[in-house]
C-alpha cells in the first residue's frame, strides 16, 4: 500500500501527532516569557556602560588594529618600489600603480602614481603582509566620510604618511614578522629602502636560504 504523503508527520496542526511537547496554560499565553524578557533588559540597564560617545569621544586603536592602508614616508619620499605586489595581492583589486625609474634615487624605482579606491577595499591587510619594503601598512584611521566616488579614491598625496607617526604599526609588523620567521627578518633600518637582499648585510649568494640559517644559528652560538 503506497503511503499517503500528504498527511503531515509531526506538526502542531495535526491532533495525532506525538512529537509535539505539550504547553502548559503559562506557557500558552507567554506572559512569563515576556516578563523574563523585560527583567533581563532591566538588569543590563544597570551594568557598567562601554558605549563611547563618538565623536566627541575618539576611539585610539591598539597598533593590532587594521585600518586604511597608508604609504609610509620615510625622509621625504616614499619607501615604495612600485613592485606591484599589493596590487596583486588586493583581492578586491582596490590598488592600481604605475612605475617608473630615477637613477638617482637608491631605490631607482618608485611609482609615478599610486592609487587607492577605498570603496573597494576590505582592509584585509594582504598588502602589508607581501610588502617586502615596508612601505604600505595599515594605519590607525577608520573615520572615512565621501560625498562622491571620486573622493574615495586615494592618490599618493592622500596615501603618503611619516613613518614617525607609524611608528607603533612598523613596531608591532617587526614583533609579528619574527614571531613567524625569526632575528633573521630583523632589517636594519637604515638599508629598509633597498631591496631583501641589500637590506641583510650578511646575506651570501653562494649559500641557500637553510644553509644561511644555519649559518646564523651558529654565529649566535
Amino acid at each position: 500500500m503506497s503511503e499517503n504523503l500528504e498527511i503531515p508527520r509531526a506538526n502542531s496542526i495535526y491532533k495525532k501527532s506525538t512529537e509535539e511537547r505539550k504547553l502548559s496554560f503559562l506557557e500558552r499565553i507567554y506572559l512569563p516569557e515576556i516578563f523574563r524578557g523585560l527583567w533581563f533588559t532591566l538588569k543590563q540597564m544597570f551594568q557598567p556602560k562601554f558605549t563611547m560617545q563618538y565623536p566627541e569621544t575618539r576611539f585610539d586603536p591598539p597598533p593590532i588594529f587594521r585600518g586604511r592602508p597608508v604609504l609610509v614616508e620615510d625622509n621625504g619620499q616614499e619607501r615604495c618600489v612600485a613592485c606591484g605586489l599589493c596590487a596583486r595581492a588586493c583581492p578586491p583589486l582596490a590598488i592600481s600603480m604605475q612605475a617608473s625609474e630615477n637613477s638617482d634615487d637608491p631605490k631607482e624605482r618608485y611609482p609615478t602614481f599610486f592609487e587607492i579606491n577605498m570603496l573597494r577595499c576590505i582592509y584585509c591587510g594582504y598588502c602589508e603582509e607581501v610588502c617586502p619594503e615596508e612601505a604600505i601598512v595599515m594605519s590607525k584611521d577608520y573615520d572615512l566620510v565621501f560625498s562622491e566616488r571620486e573622493e574615495a579614491v586615494y592618490d599618493k598625496t592622500k596615501l603618503l604618511v611619516r613613518k614617525e607617526e607609524l611608528k607603533e604599526r612598523l613596531d608591532y609588523l617587526r614583533e609579528y614578522k619574527n614571531r613567524q620567521f625569526g632575528s633573521f627578518w630583523n632589517f636594519d633600518e637604515e638599508n629598509n629602502i633597498h631591496s631583501v637582499r641589500n637590506r641583510d648585510k650578511r646575506w651570501e649568494t653562494s649559500l641557500s636560504l637553510v644553509e644561511m640559517i644555519e649559518q646564523q644559528r651558529k654565529e649566535a652560538k
